[in-house]
């Protein structure tokens, strides 16, 4: 497979040798010798996620500046807490670009705090690679130039698990998911693709607790009074934590058949140990049972640097440097325009393989895993687990069109 940017030493012909080859000149940065890139995030609330995604992006700047940096400057990453309050990131993404004139931004959680920072990068034409947010709206119906995505969205996600789960025999189906944007993005888009596999479908149930704020007694009782045969949840962290306990006394989920985002990402699977749920089929991140020399390499990489094995945080958090590094490197400037140029379109390495920003949504194409969950060794992992490019899950170009306003 050709690859644009190669991870680890290879980086380092990319982005120090860019100028040489390209001819152009060094005065197309600004004259310091360092790059400074915006990063946002929800330290303090999602610790869970975003500690190792802030691993990932910090062993991410090592490689670089060890590689040369970009185009012989030093990258160097300001970070914010945002609190989960997409004010305090708006006011946050207002002090990197105002006060530490940073080359661009990077990061954000929830999907309402993206959506924020998006609308900050699009009134202030400033560029912002947006690292987790999963709502669809971030690159489609409320896209904006200025707005790129590393993760697979609710869309691709979900159509991942459609796949998988329109094969049960299961017809009457109940929801459970937290009441902001992101879950109810991800309830509506798995119920539309997931009623076009399966017209016979019944949705008979859904159930909306608030974000980090589950009362998992009545959420389990009401669910299990409406009689599905399988449940949706969109419960993460905390919040599934209680689910899962509740879930298992009063028995919701025997015989039933659960379909999960996100549950396989050993931040939320690791902390319920042996209580962790078996035959769910789910996304998530198996880093034990991924053998190729991409993630072999950010895997040996890692656990050099924390004597601590990956979460999805880690990954998210590396190749959202990467990614920015690449940009800027390519573009040779740190011009808004010129470097939303310099993205559309680009390829580059990840530890999932390659991936591309494709023009037309600015979505990269960053896959993930599928499959089940089960018990080893007294804690959760994920069996049978199949990656699923993230290329392979999108809507054609004339669907975007559709969706996407005009820039």
């Amino acid at each position: 497979m050709q690859r644009r940017v190669l991870l680890g030493g290879a980086l380092a012909l990319t982005v120090t040798g860019l100028a040489t080859v390209t001819g152009l000149a060094p005065s197309a940065f600004a004259q310091s010798g360092e790059i400074k890139i915006g990063e946002i995030n929800s330290y303090s609330l999602l610790p869970a996620f975003t500690e190792p995604y802030r691993k990932g992006w910090q062993l991410a700047v090592e490689e670089v500046n060890a590689a040369g940096g970009i185009n012989g400057k030093k990258l160097v990453v300001i970070s914010k807490d945002d609190g989960g309050k997409p004010a305090e990131a708006q006011t946050a993404a207002n002090e990197l670009v105002s006060n530490e004139n940073v080359a661009m931004l990077v990061g954000t959680f929830l999907s309402n705090i993206g959506l924020a920072v998006s609308d900050f990068a699009k009134q202030k034409k400033v560029f912002f690679l947006a690292s987790e947010p999963l709502t669809d709206a971030i690159t489609w119906s409320k896209g904006n130039r200025y707005t790129f995505r590393l993760r697979p969205s609710n869309y691709m996600q979900a159509a991942m698990l459609v796949e998988a789960a329109a094969k049960l025999p299961a017809k009457r189906w109940a929801t459970i998911a937290p009441n902001y944007e992101y879950g109810q993005s991800a309830v509506a888009v798995f119920k539309k693709l997931m009623s076009e596999k399966r017209p016979d479908i019944q949705w008979v149930d859904a159930q909306w607790p608030p974000l980090g704020k589950i009362d998992a007694g009545p959420v389990v009782q009401a669910v299990a009074a409406a009689n599905p045969d399988a449940i949706l949840n969109v419960e993460f962290g905390a919040d599934l934590v209680k689910l899962v306990r509740e879930g298992e006394t009063r028995g919701l989920f025997k015989g039933r058949q659960v379909v999960s985002f996100l549950t396989g990402e050993p931040e939320y699977l690791d902390p319920l140990k042996d209580e962790a749920p078996q035959g769910w089929i789910v996304t998530g991140y198996p880093w034990y049972s991924i053998k190729t020399p991409e993630h072999e390499a950010f895997l040996k990489a890692y656990q050099a640097k924390y004597n601590d094995y990956p979460r999805l945080g880690s990954i998210v958090g590396y190749e959202t440097i990467k990614a920015a590094a690449a940009i800027i490197a390519k573009a040779n400037s740190t011009d808004p325009d010129k470097m939303i140029a310099a993205a559309e379109g680009l390829s580059l390495s990840s530890p999932f393989g390659e991936i591309t920003f494709r023009k037309i949504d600015h979505q990269s194409t960053l896959g993930a895993f599928v499959g089940k969950t089960a018990l080893k060794d007294g804690k959760g992992v994920m069996v049978d687990s199949v990656y699923r490019k993230g290329s392979d899950y999108l809507p054609s170009d004339a669907e975007v069109e559709k969706m996407r306003p005009k820039d």
